[in-house]
C-alpha cells in the first residue's frame, strides 16, 4: 500500500470515529506540570489494560492524587487501594516510585529527555517515546499493540514472524511528523477497531506470546492477597484460609510482596506498606 493511501485510510477513520478520552486534548489542556502527570498516569494504566477498564479508575486516581507531589507522598496502601481492579499492581507501585524520583531529582517536573524518562520506574522504551509525543508533540517512533495491529494488517497480510524493527522502519516512513500526537491517536483508535472486526493480527508478530492463564496463577494470588490486605492487616493463617491456596504458595508470594515493597510483616500480621 502506498504511503499517502495508507495515511488517508487512517485519518479517514479517525475523523469519523476518533475517541474522546480524558487524557487527550481538547479534554486535557496541554499546559503545565499537571498535564505531564496525567498523561503519565494514563500511559502506565494502559500498559496491558484496555481503555474501557481504565476510564473510571483513571478519573478517580487523578482526583485522589492530583500531582507528582501528592502521589509521591501517598502511602503504598492508599495507591494500591485506588488501583484495585486494574491488575498488575506492580505498575501502581512503580508509578508511585516514578513520582518520587520526579519530585526528588527533577523538581516535580517530568523530564523532557528520552534517556531520563527510561530511567524512571514503570517507563520502558515505548512509554518514554509516547510521553514525548503526547505531551510535547515530538515525532518519536512508538509501537504498541494497536499500532502493531494496523501495520501488520495493511502491509503484511500474508506474512508471519514480522519483527518490531521492521515495523519501526515502516512507521518512521509513514509518520506524520507535522502532527505526530494526533497521528498516533488515529493509529491507536483504528487499531482498536480492527481488532474488534478482523481479529488479532498481532499473531503474525515475531514477538507474539499467548498470555498465560490467569486463573490459579501466582498473579491471581498476588492480587487476592493485596485486595485482602487493603481492607485490614491479616495473619498468615487468615490469608491462607481466605485465598484457599496451598500454604507454601501463599508464603512464597508473601515473601515476594515484602521484597518488592508492597507489604510489611509485624510479629503476627501482614499489612500494606
Amino acid at each position: 500500500m502506498q504511503k499517502n493511501v495508507f495515511q488517508k485510510t487512517v485519518w479517514h477513520y479517525y475523523k469519523k470515529h476518533g475517541r474522546s478520552l480524558p487524557w487527550r486534548p481538547p479534554t486535557l489542556k496541554l499546559r503545565g506540570v499537571n498535564t505531564a502527570y496525567k498523561i503519565l498516569v494514563s500511559e502506565v494504566m494502559l500498559q496491558q489494560t484496555q481503555v474501557d477498564r481504565i476510564l473510571p479508575k483513571y478519573k478517580l486516581f487523578v482526583k485522589k492524587f492530583k500531582s507528582f507531589e501528592e502521589l509521591a507522598k501517598a502511602t503504598t496502601s492508599d495507591v494500591i487501594k485506588e488501583w484495585q481492579g486494574l491488575g498488575y499492581n506492580r505498575r501502581a507501585l512503580n508509578l508511585k516510585r516514578a513520582a518520587e524520583v520526579v519530585v526528588k531529582e527533577h523538581k516535580g517536573k517530568l523530564p523532557r529527555d528520552y534517556d531520563q524518562l527510561v530511567d524512571l520506574p514503570s517507563i520502558g522504551p515505548y512509554t518514554a517515546g509516547a510521553l514525548l509525543t503526547f505531551i510535547w508533540n515530538e515525532p518519536m517512533v512508538c509501537i504498541e499493540t494497536n499500532i502493531r495491529t494496523v501495520y501488520l494488517h495493511h502491509f503484511f497480510k500474508d506474512k508471519k514472524g514480522i519483527s518490531d524493527k521492521t515495523l519501526e522502519n515502516l512507521l518512521a516512513e509513514t509518520l506524520d511528523a507535522t502532527n505526530p500526537r494526533e497521528w498516533y491517536y488515529a493509529l491507536m483508535d483504528y487499531g482498536s477497531y480492527l481488532k474488534k472486526t478482523i481479529g488479532n493480527p498481532n499473531t503474525k508478530s515475531k514477538h507474539y506470546t499467548k498470555q498465560s492463564k490467569f486463573k490459579g496463577s501466582n498473579r491471581e494470588l498476588r492480587g487476592t492477597i493485596l485486595r485482602l490486605l487493603s481492607k485490614s492487616p491479616a495473619t498468615e493463617k487468615k490469608i491462607i484460609a481466605e485465598t484457599k491456596r496451598k500454604s507454601i504458595e501463599v508464603r512464597q508470594v508473601l515473601q515476594t510482596l515484602i521484597k518488592e515493597g508492597f507489604i510489611s510483616k509485624t510479629k503476627t500480621f501482614f499489612e500494606l506498606m
